[in-house]
């Protein structure tokens, strides 16, 4: 072979390879175009898909975590204000002839059936106001923020270019809500029972924790909720505010048709599956209520994923 035949070879030789990468690598960007999504491979199986959940879950996690500390002791705080006067406030005072006074609805509301204790007060003003109502707003309104603010400050475009698939993102999210939810359901009854034995008024800690044990789910179906809404809603704080009426609403509702003809629209209410009075007073543990919950969370959850894919995000 002459000195040409080769340089000619040789050239021929990398123009194939040439050839064949470039045509590799334009297949890969028309796969990817074709299918529609910025996903890679190794997203695509579950495994990836497992691997991008925690790594958005972690990335929003570093950043509920101040947050959720900030919940916790404020709640804690105010929680033992609670505990601190109550013996005081139950004391000499006919509580019970008071309450029966209240409208139905108020009562409802409120919970308000055994304030002749501290456990009664607590749950009917403290966990009513603090977690039925507060913290589920919170929950949800996060929730709704960081779907519905990430795509109008065009943050998810950043996320979804990553790659990672939109039910990862969404999952991400949810999970990462976890962090606030259970910072402050470790911490908060911890500092009540302590303040709780300190003013000679020892609450029951299995039934206080397993008040905080119920009210996860609880929770996580609020946060389910906000996704949806983040998802359905254009404009973080609008989807946020929603989000808040939402949880506003339904605890009105349910309280209002409680007793009435109509107490069977009460059961789309999540506050009904979470009774902090039958817990702490009464002993009683509706597991049947974390399946429903659960249920709820899964049903909005998968309708938060199925309206995002269908989005231009």
């Amino acid at each position: 072979m002459t000195d040409a035949e080769s340089t000619r070879s040789g050239r021929d030789g990398r123009g194939g390879r040439d050839g064949r990468n470039r045509g590799d690598s334009r297949s890969g960007r028309d796969s990817r175009d074709s299918a529609g999504s910025r996903v890679v491979a190794g997203t695509a199986n579950p495994a990836g898909q497992a691997k991008a959940t925690l790594t958005v879950a972690r990335y929003e996690a570093e950043r509920l975590v101040v947050p959720g500390i900030v919940a916790a002791v404020a709640l804690s705080l105010f929680g033992s204000l609670y505990v601190w006067i109550g013996p005081q406030v139950t004391a000499g005072v006919d509580i019970e002839a008071m309450t029966e006074a209240l409208p139905p609805a108020m009562r409802a509301l409120f919970g308000l059936e055994s304030l002749g204790s501290v456990a009664g007060l607590l749950a009917s003003e403290f966990y009513t106001l603090g977690w039925i109502v507060g913290l589920a707003a919170y929950v949800a309104y996060v929730a709704a923020g960081r779907v519905a603010g990430g795509v109008a400050t065009g943050r998810l475009d950043a996320t979804l270019s990553a790659p990672a698939p939109r039910a990862s993102v969404l999952g991400g999210v949810l999970l990462a809500l976890l962090v606030p939810i259970l910072v402050v359901n470790v911490v908060v009854p911890l500092a009540l029972y302590g303040v709780s034995v300190a003013v000679g008024e020892p609450l029951s800690p299995v039934d206080l924790f397993a008040l905080h044990a119920l009210s996860v789910p609880y929770l996580l179906a609020w946060g389910a909720v906000g996704l949806f809404l983040g998802v359905a809603v254009d404009g973080g704080r609008t989807a946020g505010r929603v989000a808040l009426g939402a949880v506003f609403a339904t605890w009105i509702v349910e309280a209002i048709v409680t007793g009435s003809d109509y107490e069977w629209v009460g059961a789309f209410a999540p506050a009904r599956y979470l009774d902090p009075t039958g817990v702490l007073v009464r002993g009683e543990y509706a597991l049947d209520s974390v399946a429903v919950l659960a249920g709820v969370t899964a049903l909005f959850a998968l309708a938060a994923v199925a309206l995002f894919g269908r989005r231009d995000v």
